[in-house]
């Protein structure tokens, strides 16, 4: 007599919903959601395509690699801040884009929080990682400046983005441990390193001189500038 297939214990819990969308948002969605859970260097290709519902050569044709993986998402973010812009501030001071700028990617990057806190972790005990995510992050930050319309071709528009790349891995240090809603802790972490990067880079005071009349600060900075500068908490 055939046997009755066992049932799964009360206890154990469901297998994840493969995710929806195009063969390459799946497989995005699948590593991003592995990586909130464990470690950048534990996660392997096959353990992505059945979290994603594909065929490990439908994989290959859209990715190389996990880090690939990554940078893929790494685009779609720059895309979605790109994208997102609330009108035109081009008669703001350059900080005061680049804030702008910067915040609409943090709440971009709000539902990756666990995997943004994950990564930080492999970076830092791995140096090989931290390079190749450091290149990733200088292209996207190029993009960053981009849209806050300041310069970033060439040799001095890589150095801004380098800043800018090293400035921002800070700010994601307190991103990932702000519960506060509205990410009130990073606004005043970005805003407190914005300043720093003005004056030890000179990245943005530069450009200053070509805005003859700057309207005043938009209304969540000026916020910032009544709270407590407090010191935001960097992780480890």
């Amino acid at each position: 007599m055939a046997k009755k297939p066992a049932r799964a214990h009360a206890d154990e819990p469901a297998a994840p919903a493969p995710p929806t969308g195009s063969d390459r948002e799946r497989i995005i969605a699948a590593f991003m959601a592995l990586l909130a859970e464990k470690s950048f260097e534990r996660i392997d290709l096959g353990e992505v395509a059945a979290r994603a519902g594909v065929s490990l050569g439908a994989m290959r044709g859209e990715f190389g690699s996990t880090l690939a993986i990554y940078a893929a998402q790494v685009k779609a973010i720059d895309r979605a801040v790109l994208e997102g812009g609330e009108g035109d501030m081009s008669e703001e001071p350059p900080r005061e884009r680049l804030f702008d700028v910067l915040m609409r990617r943090i709440e971009t990057l709000a539902p990756h929080k666990e995997a943004i806190r994950s990564l930080l972790r492999s970076a830092r005990r791995n140096p090989p990682l931290a390079f190749a995510l450091n290149g990733i992050a200088v292209r996207s930050q190029q993009w960053m400046l981009a849209a806050a319309e300041i310069h970033a071709s060439g040799p001095r528009g890589m150095l801004r983005a380098q800043g800018l790349a090293l400035l921002w891995a800070r700010v994601l240090g307190t991103f990932v441990n702000d519960e506060e809603e509205g990410h009130a802790r990073t606004m005043a972490a970005l805003d407190r390193e914005l300043g720093r990067g003005a004056r030890w880079v000179g990245f943005l005071d530069d450009l200053s001189r070509f805005l003859p009349g700057c309207r005043p600060r938009r209304r969540r900075r000026r916020d910032l500038d009544e709270e407590p500068d407090d010191e935001a908490t960097v992780a480890a």
